[in-house]
C-alpha cells in the first residue's frame, strides 16, 4: 500500500506527547471514569493500527478485529470511539499545523485522508458489524432462556416469566407455551408472574391470550405469583380475571394443580 507520509512519521515520532495529550482530552469527556492503564494501551493500540495501513490489506483487518473485540469487552459504545478518534485527528492537526497554518492545513486533509480515514471508516464499520452480532447473539440467548415450559410433576408444568414483556416476547412465550404443554402432554400449567415487575394491560392481555390459548389445545391454566402491588393494578385497571383460577405463589399454585390432577402431597411416616 506504499510507505508512510509524513502524518504517520510525524505520530510514530510524537507518540508519548500525543497519547498524553489525548488521555488529557479522554478524561474530560469521561469525568466519572478513571483512566487506567487500559485507556493508555487502547489509545497505543490504535496508534499501531494507523502503521499497519501501509502492509497488507488482511493484516489490518485482522487487527482491526482483535482491536475492536477489546473496546466491545472494556464496554466503549460506538459513539464514544468515534468521538475519541475525532479528538485525536484534532490533537493531531493542531500540533502539525500551527507553524505554517495554510500549506501544512493542505497537507494535512490530503495525508489523513489518505492514511488515517481508511483505517477509520474501517473500525467504524467493523464496530457496527460486530456490536449487532453481539446484540444478536445476546437476543437468541435470552430468548431461549426467557420462558421455559419447565416440567415438575406428571401432567403439570410451570412457565416462570422474568422482566418486561413486550410484544415479540409475548409471541415467543406465546410459542413457547403451546409447543411445551403439547410435548410434554401437560394437563395443568402454572404462569408465574412473580418476576414481572409491571402488569399493565397490554401485558394483562398477553397472559390473558396464554391462557386462551391453552385452553384452546386442552389443558388447564393457573395464574400466579400475584403480588399484593399487581392485584390492586389489575383491579384497577379494570381487568376481568373472573374466568382464570388465581393463586398468590407458586406453592400455593402447584398445591392446587395436584388436586386438579387428582393428586396431594402426603408426609410419610419414617
Amino acid at each position: 500500500m506504499g510507505e508512510p507520509t509524513s502524518i504517520i512519521e510525524y505520530i510514530q515520532k510524537n507518540r508519548e506527547q500525543l497519547i498524553h495529550e489525548w488521555l488529557d482530552k479522554l478524561s474530560s469527556i469521561e469525568e466519572n471514569k478513571i483512566l487506567n492503564q487500559s485507556y493508555y494501551n487502547i489509545c497505543n493500540e490504535y496508534i499501531n493500527l494507523l502503521t499497519y495501513n501501509s502492509i497488507d490489506e488482511d493484516i489490518v483487518k485482522l487487527k482491526i478485529s482483535a482491536f475492536i473485540q477489546k473496546l466491545i469487552q472494556i464496554g466503549w459504545t460506538l459513539n464514544f470511539m468515534m468521538e475519541c478518534i475525532n479528538e485525536f485527528g484534532k490533537i493531531v492537526f493542531f500540533q502539525m499545523t500551527k507553524d505554517d497554518v495554510d500549506q501544512k492545513q493542505m497537507e494535512f486533509v490530503w495525508d489523513y485522508d489518505k492514511w488515517i480515514s481508511p483505517i477509520n471508516n474501517q473500525l467504524y464499520s467493523q464496530y457496527a458489524a460486530s456490536w449487532q452480532k453481539t446484540i444478536s447473539l445476546q437476543r437468541i440467548a435470552l430468548d431461549e432462556l426467557a420462558a421455559p415450559l419447565i416440567p415438575v410433576f406428571d401432567d403439570i408444568s410451570v412457565m416462570p416469566l422474568v422482566g418486561t414483556i413486550d410484544t415479540e416476547r409475548a409471541k415467543s412465550i406465546m410459542e413457547n407455551l403451546l409447543e411445551g404443554v403439547v410435548k410434554n402432554r401437560s394437563q395443568v400449567v402454572l404462569i408465574d408472574i412473580t418476576g414481572v415487575p409491571v402488569v399493565d394491560t397490554m401485558v394483562a392481555h398477553y397472559i390473558m391470550q396464554a391462557i386462551e390459548a391453552v385452553r384452546l389445545v386442552g389443558a388447564k391454566c393457573l395464574l400466579v405469583g400475584i403480588r399484593p402491588e399487581i392485584a390492586q393494578t389489575i383491579v384497577n385497571l379494570g381487568i376481568n380475571l373472573n374466568q382464570v383460577i388465581t393463586k398468590s405463589n407458586l406453592q400455593k399454585g402447584i398445591m392446587a394443580a395436584l388436586e386438579m390432577t387428582n393428586r396431594k402431597i402426603v408426609s410419610t411416616e419414617e
